[in-house]
């Protein structure tokens, strides 16, 4: 069972940027897709950008041209790049398959507030 471990969350003023990494402890190579989820307060987890082996990317309309989806799979590591970010963005992310099959990691905190 691969076991995933995000990082790279933080309080960032709106407008401003983080990039997050997802570790996985086994190879993501043989992985089709890839995703990035988010879950705010009082909310269902959301599916925000998923990512093909081919390197083929989707988003959700709330942060089309705003995140980029990526992998490494190499290095068993997928990132997201966030930026203009803006406090409707306020979540726990995690990454897992897209549709989720492996036990979801921590997740790691994105406050974006003033």
């Amino acid at each position: 069972q691969v076991q995933l471990v995000e990082s790279g969350g933080g309080l960032v003023q709106p407008g401003g940027s983080l990039r997050l990494s997802c570790a996985a402890s086994g190879s993501i190579f043989s992985i089709n897709v890839m995703g990035w989820y988010r879950q705010a307060p009082g909310k269902l987890r959301e599916l925000v950008a998923r990512i093909t082996r081919g390197g083929s990317t989707d988003y959700a309309d709330s942060v089309k041209g705003r995140f980029t989806i990526s992998r490494d799979n190499a290095k068993n590591t997928l990132y997201l790049q966030m930026n203009s970010l803006k406090p409707e963005d306020t979540a726990v992310y995690y990454c897992n398959t897209d549709p989720p099959y492996f036990s979801w990691g921590q997740g790691t905190q994105v406050t974006v507030s003033s």
